[in-house]
């Protein structure tokens, strides 16, 4: 018998398989990174299609098998953020973050900076660019490209966005955004 593991994940991408089925990155608090198979999953009775929607966030039971991950259920916690430019913001954020992480590896640092900022975003209490400069460079310091020393600031010490956040980073923007440049081409990726 295979053991059923819950945890609170981010769907980052989906791909379809087959008839029913996808393929789905979720980024999880407990594994990191994980590809997880969800049976027919795009029929309309499934109970899992709504909580696994692209950039959504929810509670997924997951099963290890031999073949890799499946998901055996899922709740949604929150939705994807139903303003284009802001889920425009997001998938950005996911897309580098895909790009970035190999593997399963805890990291709940990234969870949190990745669920708050779509808090943020869902939210609206900045400007989508000013949120996904933050996200970023908590990305990139969560994987170690960016350290908080270098950066002079306690943006990277947490992962709330409150406004006195949001401020700190307007300030710093440029500096910011040379420090996240300059990570993400040594990474070579």
């Amino acid at each position: 018998m295979y053991q059923k593991y819950h945890t609170d994940a981010l769907v980052l991408a989906t791909r379809e398989s087959g008839e029913a089925d996808k393929n789905i990155a979720l980024y999880t608090r407990d594994f990191g990174l994980v590809w997880a198979r969800a049976s027919a999953i795009r029929s309309e009775s499934s109970k899992m299609r709504y909580a696994l929607q692209l950039f959504a966030r929810s509670n997924v039971s997951l099963v290890k098998g031999k073949s890799g991950w499946r998901a055996a259920g899922a709740t949604a916690l929150r939705a994807a953020s139903t303003k284009r430019s802001r889920l425009a913001t997001f998938a950005r954020i996911a897309e580098l973050t895909l790009r970035l992480v190999r593997g399963e590896d805890a990291n709940p640092y990234l969870f949190d900076a990745l669920a708050e900022a779509q808090d943020a975003l869902a939210a609206g209490v900045a400007a989508p660019e000013t949120i996904e400069i933050v996200c970023v460079a908590r990305t990139l310091y969560a994987l170690g490209y960016l350290s908080a020393e270098a950066l002079g600031s306690t943006l990277l010490t947490h992962t709330a966005y409150a406004m006195e956040h949001i401020n700190e980073a307007e300030s710093m923007r440029e500096k910011l955004l040379s420090s996240i440049n300059k990570a993400i081409a040594e990474t070579q990726l």
